[in-house]
């Protein structure tokens, strides 16, 4: 197969910031072949109110109102009973966000506790909102490396790292399911073979979102690169392996969230702390067929990208007439001929690099 016609795809995972940032990498939605954008709410300062979150959609429309944007609230204290029933009478406002304290950009104000939120999130499962689980433990990375030199011993009694966060989270994941069991709750993200194995666990009202780069990358790759950086990071070859099982199998439970997440040039290199994130707006779609292409599977692209996460979400967009009718708005890939990733995106301090620059992906134009 050289080519295929699909509906617009559903991104649902995506950062798109504020400001330049966000003036930059709007534009780029469309372009990487998807009409739906989730919006995550790691903002400075966060999301943390339907105000907030309205006032950010208009932001967002104003810049390109052939988008659906999908908000999201960041799981916070302010976020109570009484708030989820506001957001969900928006019709704007689909889900909650849950970033662990300090475990990826902007979640300083993040979950220490989730039994604190169990009124939010039987509040959640009542109005039919999203939870959506950035799924990893607090690891002991900035742990003062001085202190390590000194002791030759863990600074902490914790012997959580970025390569087993995401499996410690595991149990928090089933558990809120087994508390809370109508609750449609979404694993972002995943990395892990022990991931992709606790969502097919669970019940019909879980499920996970796979980026693109997590197809391509090992920790060897985010070793050498930092603009290959993220959280979670990408792990072994055989997780990967997994991860492309899942997201080729046709199971709907796997579906495209890209976690596309720009950062400046000068945030990713020439700085002591990388910022974590992986830049893919411009390309998603294509980075999705040329994976999928080398494993022999695009029979699965247009489930993954288009079909599952509507589903999930039960979204209906502008000038659809259900959920099902999804070829009003669509694309065309292209292996030949195909696209090269730009360099950069963006100018001056604003300038971002995406994912795979340099490199030939297959190629996506609307219809």
């Amino acid at each position: 197969m050289t080519s295929i016609r699909i509906p617009a795809a559903a991104d649902f995972h995506v950062h798109l910031r504020d400001g330049t940032m966000m003036e930059t990498v709007v534009p780029t939605i469309r372009q990487g072949g998807a009409s739906l954008a989730y919006v995550m709410p790691n903002l400075v300062p966060p999301i943390s109110s339907v105000q907030q979150a309205l006032d950010y959609h208009s932001r967002l429309q104003a810049l390109d109102p052939s988008v659906t944007f999908l908000m999201t609230l960041y799981l916070s204290p302010e976020i109570t009973p009484e708030v989820i029933a506001e957001a969900a009478a928006t019709g704007k406002i689909a889900g909650v966000k849950s970033y662990p304290k300090g475990v990826t950009t902007n979640s300083d104000a993040g979950v220490v506790d989730y039994a604190s939120f169990y009124p939010v999130f039987a509040a959640m499962e009542e109005h039919d909102l999203v939870l959506n689980l950035h799924g990893e433990c607090p690891s002991n990375s900035t742990t003062s490396l001085l202190n390590d030199a000194e002791t030759f011993q863990p600074a902490t009694s914790s012997t959580t790292t970025i390569l087993n966060a995401e499996e410690s989270f595991l149990p928090t994941l089933l558990d809120l399911h087994s508390r809370f069991p109508k609750l449609r709750i979404v694993l972002e993200h995943c990395t892990t073979a022990a991931a992709i194995a606790a969502v097919k666990q669970c019940g019909p009202t879980v499920a996970a979102t796979i980026t693109a780069h997590h197809l391509y990358l090992t920790i060897d790759n985010v070793a050498g690169n930092p603009h290959c950086f993220c959280k979670p990071v990408a792990k072994l070859p055989s997780d990967r392996a997994a991860l492309m099982a899942a997201a080729t199998s046709g199971d709907p439970k796997f579906f495209l969230g890209t976690d596309s997440a720009p950062h400046p040039k000068n945030k990713k290199i020439g700085t002591a702390n990388a910022a974590a994130g992986v830049f893919t707006q411009p390309y998603a779609v294509s980075y999705i067929a040329t994976a999928f292409d080398r494993v022999g599977k695009m029979d699965a692209v247009r489930a993954f990208v288009a079909e599952f996460g509507r589903a999930f979400y039960k979204t209906v967009e502008k000038g659809w007439e259900s959920a099902e009718d999804v070829t009003k708005d669509a694309i065309e890939l292209k292996k030949e001929p195909g696209v090269k990733v730009v360099d950069e995106f963006g100018q001056g301090e604003g300038v971002v690099v995406p994912f795979m620059a340099g490199e030939t992906v297959w190629s996506v134009t609307w219809l």
